[in-house]
């Protein structure tokens, strides 16, 4: 395996978002392996914006009248690493934050845990917890949502 081909795995490991690869070629094995300093995104956690429907009060009118959706924006706070979500730091602890807590920037909203070291995720914006998309203990993908939160 020559300069040029590590390079080109360099380059596939960032393009695809893998965090570790090993490969073995002609009796040569090599193993490429990501640090959380050098990952994209690491400095907090990614947020998406989207749109979601909620059901609002339904108008006093006539029963047969459905109720009308309206249109609230929300955003997803994901995943800036691989690892195990946590949602409090130890069992007997309360949650970091609840559904329906208004979080500000800065606080803490859970921990995900990566190669045996607690990573504590913060907020980057202040809003309202509108549901938590993991259950405790449960392994999370980088990029995953793990919050859908209305923005204050």
């Amino acid at each position: 395996m020559n300069i040029k081909e590590i390079k080109e795995l360099i380059t596939l490991m960032n393009e695809s978002g893998l965090l570790e690869l090993e490969i073995e070629k002609d009796g040569m094995r090599i193993k490429l392996k990501k640090t959380l300093s050098g990952m994209e995104g690491s400095g907090g956690p990614i947020i998406v914006e989207r749109e979601r429907l909620q059901e609002a009060f339904p108008k006093k009118e006539p029963a047969a009248a459905a109720p009308e959706k309206a249109q609230v924006k929300t955003v997803e706070i994901k995943a800036p690493m691989v690892g195990t979500f946590y949602r409090a730091p130890s069992p007997e602890a309360p949650p970091y934050a609840e559904v329906g807590q208004v979080i500000e920037p800065g606080q803490v909203i859970c921990i995900i845990e990566a190669m045996k070291l607690m990573n504590e995720i913060k907020s980057e914006i202040k809003g309202k917890i509108l549901e938590t998309l993991v259950d405790n203990a449960e392994p999370v993908e980088f990029g995953q949502a793990m919050f859908l939160i209305e923005p204050l």
